[in-house]
């Protein structure tokens, strides 16, 4: 195979990885992209020559960087890491990304200014600002701190929505929420993907019709028609109780006059945020933290209103896990406990050695934090499978990082990844650094360890955490790894690469010439 050919055939298995992950079929795909499923066949197989526009078609489509057009960049970035590294120091857990896109979706239901403190400046919240832009919203970053100022018109310019922006970000779904009150009719984009009846959007469809909204799917658009009613009759009983769902009827409720229920409700930590909030702007609800929650919205929310929203517990799960494959004593401050709880009892289990400060409150003056110290320690496998469950279990975001975490065990470990279809096979990429991951089926991996982890070329998975478990195990890997189009990784951390560089890690970004 010539270095074109090669070029080519890993450039279509990245095609081919991303479409997987957005729930598209080669024909879907084609169709957005204008051309033919034989053609999508053969770029997935390497045999189609790719002009730079194409890719970056296909990149936005899929909303995967896999070629950057424009001032200043000549392709997707990528990390250099230089292994067997130990970490020292201290580092600050960073405002939490999903409280941060519920928050700024929330922004559309006040005609007052809102301020969101210290706000992650992640490409996810990019997007979302895009999105906001184009519909007539100020948006203005106030400092080097992340502030962030947020004035929304008396009426919104739906239709020069900033649709390419809309679908590299899969949030677009919870304006359905805030904007059922503010038109009769309009349109949304939707990521590939997101089809009515589907695991992921149905939940919010059941939901919503109870404030009057219904949603036919059209060619990459949800066209929404509100019809006026006095409010949910009976309580709104969640069909799943998943993060998003729980927001948009939130966001629903908020401006519905009286009160609605809503039951089997998210009490994660974005919904917390996005409820605390709420009742900044005048919402009154009872029940924060549980899986009942009894909201009394009001007909109009114009207040001028600050808010910080809390921690992340993923990257702060993703920060003890580098500490932990690299056998490092790091101090990560700023830890949201209530969230990591489950998770740090099952490290103890593992035989994981650390110490927990007295504890803080978070700015938003309600959310518990404590500074975790690491310390070196030889893990073994758990007894029992490790799953993720809704809280107050194991986050489903923090599953994968016991990936990593398993190999550096002693011991076979199961990981059940059983809420989405295929992220569990990402996981398999551990094994070019080394790692022995057996896949069982769609949901499972078996890890066995400890792991004599070794260095790698690999291709950037288009799964956020599996993306980053494969960056930690580079982190302890002998010799020099390459991560190639860690666009996906930037979606979800603010400068990851550069602050695990602070704390003695030796990470470059670069851009092919």
């Amino acid at each position: 195979m010539t270095v074109h050919e090669d070029y080519l055939a890993r450039i279509g298995t990245l095609i081919r990885d991303a479409r997987q992950h957005s729930g598209l079929t080669q024909a879907q795909l084609a169709t957005q992209l204008g051309t033919s499923q034989s053609a999508v066949n053969r770029i997935e197989k390497g045999q189609q020559n790719l002009t730079l526009e194409t890719l970056s078609r296909i990149g936005s489509t899929l909303d995967s960087e896999l070629v950057g057009v424009g001032k200043g960049t000549t392709g997707p970035s990528h990390l250099r890491v230089q292994g067997e590294t130990t970490l020292s120091g201290a580092i600050d857990v960073k405002s939490s990304k999903n409280a941060g896109v519920a928050l700024l979706c929330a922004s559309l239901l006040n005609t007052g200014t809102t301020v969101l403190r210290k706000v992650a400046r992640i490409e996810e919240v990019n997007r979302l600002l895009e999105v906001l832009t184009s519909i007539g919203v100020k948006a203005t970053w106030l400092n080097a701190e992340n502030d962030l100022e947020l004035q929304v018109p008396a009426t919104l310019d739906l239709a020069s929505i900033d649709a390419a922006a809309a679908r590299r970000t899969r949030s677009i779904i919870m304006f359905l929420g805030p904007l059922l009150h503010r038109a009769g009719r309009f349109q949304l984009p939707y990521a590939g993907g997101c089809d009515l009846g589907t695991r992921t959007v149905e939940p919010h469809m059941s939901a919503l019709r109870h404030f009057g909204l219904e949603v036919v799917a059209t060619d990459h658009h949800y066209q929404a028609t509100t019809t006026p009613v006095d409010g949910p009759r009976r309580p709104i009983v969640l069909t799943e109780r998943g993060d998003t769902v729980t927001e948009n009827a939130l966001l629903a409720a908020a401006l519905s006059e009286g009160e609605t229920v809503i039951r089997n409700a998210s009490p994660n930590y974005m919904v917390q945020d996005l409820c605390f909030f709420l009742e900044e702007l005048g919402v009154q609800i009872e029940g924060i933290g549980t899986t009942t929650l009894r909201v009394r919205g009001r007909a109009h929310l114009s207040t001028d209103v600050e808010y910080a929203p809390s921690e992340d517990p993923i990257e702060a799960m993703s920060l003890i896990s580098a500490a932990i494959v690299t056998r490092s004593s790091i101090t990560v401050r700023r830890v949201p406990i209530e969230f990591m709880e489950i998770e740090l009892a099952l490290l103890e289990e593992m035989g994981l050695r650390y110490d927990r400060s007295e504890e803080y409150m978070a700015e938003n003056g309600r959310t518990r934090l404590v500074d975790i110290t690491t310390h070196p320690s030889q893990l073994r496998a758990p007894i029992d499978k490790i799953h993720p469950m809704p809280f107050p279990g194991l986050n489903i975001d923090n599953l994968p990082f016991f990936a990593v975490i398993a190999a550096t065990a002693e011991g076979q470990t199961m990981l059940h990844d059983w809420v989405y279809e295929n992220r569990a096979i990402y996981l398999t990429e551990l094994t070019k650094l080394g790692a022995n991951v057996k896949l069982m089926d769609p949901h499972r991996v078996l890890i066995e360890g400890p792991t004599r982890w070794s260095g790698a070329e690999l291709v950037c998975p288009p799964a956020l955490r599996p993306a980053v478990v494969i960056l930690l195990a580079m982190l302890a890997a002998k010799g020099t790894s390459v991560l190639r189009n860690v666009y996906v990784i930037n979606r979800g951390y603010e400068d990851l690469a550069e602050r695990l560089n602070r704390l003695g890690a030796r990470i470059e970004t670069f851009r092919d010439i």
